[in-house]
Formats: structure tokens, C-alpha cells, sequence
């Protein structure tokens, strides 16, 4: 066999379901090359492999295992305070933006505050603590539960970051962090209070660029002159969704000209009755939808229960958070049973939803309420992941990751057009025949992992690089066959596949 299989065969071991620990410890060594690197961060791990990796001398496979989310994240917690201020940034990272998965999984209470209130980046000084904490701010892994509690935490450093939120705390967390004990809690709390006084806030506006003076008018307590601003601007979109806009500009954007603005304030839960009524016979087909759907957004949160759904579209791949407890699982029972389709879709969002409600939903007419319930609810029967999956590309990757995904009954499909569906397929354990000769190379490879496949047959498909790769990482290769290939694969001299060093520049 020719050396050129060592990097599809390492490839396909790294990702082997059936591969024990010891056969994968021994890609966590620099002769592994990327196929280590993309074992530790990239699939579920025995504990064995994660204490190798936890414990590698080597920064590039500790790096590596911080971004992984396949395992439990509270086995990560070591690296929250790693020597290298590189791997503690890439646990605070997490995935990188144009890989992230659609629903990004929280980090432990415990690792956050380890990053959130170290005193240093770490022995190499490669980062700060302040750009590691930024890293894990933006990076979607701190869950709204965490963000509530750090106002009453009981470590200071917590607390005066809650004052950097000063609009979504409650009137009691305000009045507890006004009277903080600490005096760098206090003196924050006394200078983020500015976003709820009318008067500080239209005294700032001039320093604010454009980015800012959206977060300004779209949350803050906003004066007379700066609402007539806005709309002598032409700047008042952000005011519909603030809920501190005054009562008298909501009445006049209900009545704007602009349809689009007219959209956007007509499920504002602080419309009275009469503006609700005005809309509902406005001559814009989706302002009359939109405020037909009262009396249900009663609150802030179902307002934007509502709006992550509405106008979004089949292909929406919007990252999926966390249920906030708000809005109450009754008023999704209650969506789940509307007429109105919108209504509908927003209680598919909903992983909570009960059972029987799930099941109704996933027969449902509209296309959008079925393609939500399948991305969102644990529940979707496995037909509908498939379907969906085969009807829509843009949700492959997402419903891929789903447990629930089906991995059989996809015989009927072996003859798809589209290579994607073609290679699930392919992949079938239940097939009579996999298709290894198909003429899409990925087909081939999927066909390659089909555990129904004998020892003999993958001697053969381990030869052929268009079937290396499925070849070494199907569950029915022997466990000696797998330490054959790591011996031929590991005894070269040490190089990544590219040829160059395993360090890279941190992203």
C-alpha cells in the first residue's frame, strides 16, 4: 500500500467510533500530525484520551481539546487555567464563528468564573486576562442563567461585570449593586446607571458612533429631544424595539408611513388596544398578520419569542440559545393550537414543548412549523429529520449533530441525485449492497464506513484512496488491523500533512 494512504488512514482511525484508547492515544503524539488535532477537537473522547491530551506537553493538543464539543465540558475546567494564555483563549473562544455550530453548548458555571476572574493570561503571556474574558464574552458560551446570577455573586469581580448590563437587570439587582460594598462595584454601578436616566443618556449621544447610537436608541431611557431626533433623522427603527420607548412616539410609529416600521412595532406588548386595532386594518397585508397575533406577545420575552421567528424563512439557520423561563411553557401550549401559522412556529422553537403538542406539530401543513420542530424540539420523529434533511440543504449540518438523527431507512434513497442524501444513504448498515463505486468520491467514502462491510471487503477499500479514509474509520475493522496502520503511518519522521510545523497562528 502506498505511503500516500497514511494521512486518510490516520484520518479515518482519529474518527472510528470502535477505536479503543489505546489506539487513539497514539494519535495524540506530533507523528499523528492534523489527524490528532482534529481527534481532540472534534469527536467524543474516552477519559483516557482526555487526560492524555489534558496533560500533553505540547500546547498544540491542549489548544485543540479546548474546542472541543463532543465531550463534557466540565472535563475541560484544567485548561481554564492552563499555562499558555493561547489555550485558555481557545476554551474562552470556543468554536470559531464560521464553524460554530447553530446551537453553541454553555461552559460550566465553575470554568466561567475561573476565566472571567483570573488575575493573569497565563505563564507565556500571550494573551491578557481582559482579551481571554472578551473571547468568552462574544464567543455565545456564557448561558443567560450565568449572566442573571452574576449580580448577586459573591465574587466582586462578577458583580461589577453585571453593571456592564445595566438595562437588563431588575429594579432590586440595580438597587443591590447601588449600595454594593465593594467599592469598585459601587463606583461601576454609579457609572453604568447612565443608560436608564434620560438626561445622561442625550448628554453622551454626541460621543457614540453609529453602532453605539443603535445600542443608545434601541435600549436606553431616551429624552423627548433625542425620540424627535430620531424620527427627524429618519433613525427610528431601533425604536420599536426599544421597550422604554415613550408611549406618544409608539402611537406615532404604529402610524408611520413606512410599512416596514408599521411591521416591526405592531407586536410590541405595549400597544393599546386602539393601535392594535388600527393595525389590524392597516393596507400592508404583514402589519394586519403581525398584529392579528395579539393578545399574544403580552410580554417583552414572548414579543421576542415572536420575532425570532417572524420573517426569518425555511432556511433560517439563526443560532439556537438556550430557553430564557420566560415566556412559560403554557403560552407556548397555547401558540402550539393557534390558527395563526407564526404562532405555530414559535412553539416549534420550543425544546419544552409537551410531547403530544410535538407530535401534532410535525403533521402540521406549514412547512416552516415542521422544519423548526425538527431543528429545535428532541422529540421530532426521526421521518421528519430526514425529510427535512433531504428537502433542505441549509439544516444538514445542524440536524447531523442532532441524537436523534436516523442512520438507517435510508435505503429508499441510494439513488438520490444529490450526492449529500446519496452518501447517508450510502452509510446504511441495513443496505443489501453499499455502493463503493459510486462516482462521487464522498458517496465512496460514506460507503467505505458501512459497518456491514467484512474485514476482508475493507482490506481491499483500504488501498484505494477514494475509499482510505471511510475504510480506516469503520467500526468493523479489527483493532490489530488499526495498530497495523498506525505503525506504518507513525514510523516517518514527525511533519504535518501539509509538510509544515504543528503551530499555527491562534485565531
Amino acid at each position: 500500500m502506498s505511503d500516500s494512504l497514511h494521512e486518510p488512514w490516520l484520518r479515518g482511525i482519529a474518527f472510528n467510533p470502535a477505536a479503543p484508547s489505546d489506539v487513539l492515544i497514539r494519535l495524540v503524539d506530533p507523528a499523528a500530525g492534523e489527524a490528532g488535532l482534529l481527534m481532540c477537537a472534534g469527536r467524543d473522547l474516552p477519559d483516557a484520551v482526555i487526560d492524555a491530551a489534558l496533560n500533553h506537553p505540547d500546547r498544540v493538543i491542549r489548544r485543540a481539546l479546548a474546542r472541543n464539543r463532543h465531550i463534557d465540558p466540565a472535563r475541560l475546567a484544567p485548561l481554564a487555567t492552563d499555562p499558555s494564555g493561547i489555550v485558555r483563549g481557545w476554551l474562552a473562544g470556543g468554536t470559531p464563528a464560521h464553524l460554530r455550530p447553530r446551537w453553541v453548548r454553555p461552559l460550566p458555571d465553575d470554568i466561567l468564573v475561573t476565566l472571567l476572574t483570573a488575575r493573569d493570561g497565563g505563564e507565556d503571556g500571550t494573551l491578557t486576562a481582559n482579551e481571554i474574558a472578551g473571547e468568552l464574552i462574544s464567543s455565545q458560551q456564557i448561558p443567560l442563567s450565568f449572566h442573571r446570577s452574576m449580580a448577586g455573586h459573591e465574587h466582586p469581580g462578577l458583580r461589577e461585570r453585571a453593571t456592564w448590563e445595566w438595562h437588563s437587570l431588575t429594579a432590586a439587582q440595580r438597587e443591590a449593586l447601588l449600595d454594593d460594598p465593594d467599592p469598585a462595584v459601587l463606583k461601576a454601578a454609579q457609572e453604568h446607571s447612565w443608560v436608564l436616566d434620560p438626561e445622561q443618556v442625550e448628554a453622551r449621544l454626541p460621543s457614540y458612533g453609529s453602532r453605539g447610537k443603535q445600542f443608545v436608541f434601541g435600549r436606553c431611557a431616551l429624552s423627548p429631544v433625542l425620540v424627535e431626533q430620531c424620527f427627524a433623522d429618519g433613525t427610528v427603527h431601533p425604536l420599536t424595539w426599544n421597550p422604554r420607548t415613550p408611549a406618544d412616539a409608539v402611537a406615532r410609529l404604529a402610524r408611520h408611513p413606512d410599512a416596514e416600521i408599521r411591521r416591526l412595532v405592531a407586536t410590541r406588548p405595549d400597544l393599546g388596544p386602539d393601535l392594535v386595532a388600527e393595525l389590524r386594518e392597516d393596507p400592508d397585508e404583514d402589519v394586519r398578520m403581525r398584529a392579528g397575533l395579539h393578545p399574544f406577545p403580552r410580554t417583552w420575552a414572548e414579543y421576542w419569542a415572536i420575532d425570532r421567528v417572524i420573517g426569518h424563512g425555511p432556511d433560517c439557520t439563526c443560532p439556537i440559545t438556550e430557553p430564557t423561563g420566560e415566556p412559560s411553557p403554557d403560552w407556548f401550549a397555547a401558540c402550539a393550537v393557534s390558527e395563526e401559522p407564526v404562532l405555530r412556529r414559535v412553539a416549534a422553537r420550543f425544546p419544552g414543548l409537551a410531547a403530544e403538542l410535538a407530535a401534532t406539530l410535525a403533521q402540521d401543513d406549514d412547512e416552516e412549523v415542521r422544519i423548526l420542530l425538527a431543528c429545535h424540539h428532541p422529540l421530532a420523529p426521526p421521518h421528519l429529520l430526514l425529510d427535512v434533511f433531504v428537502t433542505r440543504p441549509a439544516h444538514r449540518p445542524h440536524l447531523l449533530t442532532l441524537p436523534a438523527f436516523p442512520r438507517t431507512g435510508w435505503a429508499h434513497l441510494i439513488g438520490h441525485p444529490d450526492p449529500d442524501v446519496r452518501a447517508l444513504a450510502a452509510a446504511d448498515p441495513t443496505l443489501a449492497e453499499t455502493p463503493v463505486e459510486d462516482p462521487d468520491e464522498s458517496v465512496c467514502r460514506a460507503a467505505a464506513v458501512n459497518p456491514s462491510l467484512t474485514p476482508e471487503a475493507l482490506d481491499t477499500l483500504l488501498a484505494d484512496s477514494r475509499t482510505a479514509e471511510g475504510a480506516s474509520a469503520n467500526p468493523s475493522l479489527p483493532v490489530p488491523r488499526m495498530h497495523e496502520l498506525l505503525d506504518r503511518c507513525l514510523n516517518d519522521t514527525v511533519t504535518s500533512p501539509s509538510g509544515g510545523h504543528w503551530e499555527t497562528t491562534p485565531s
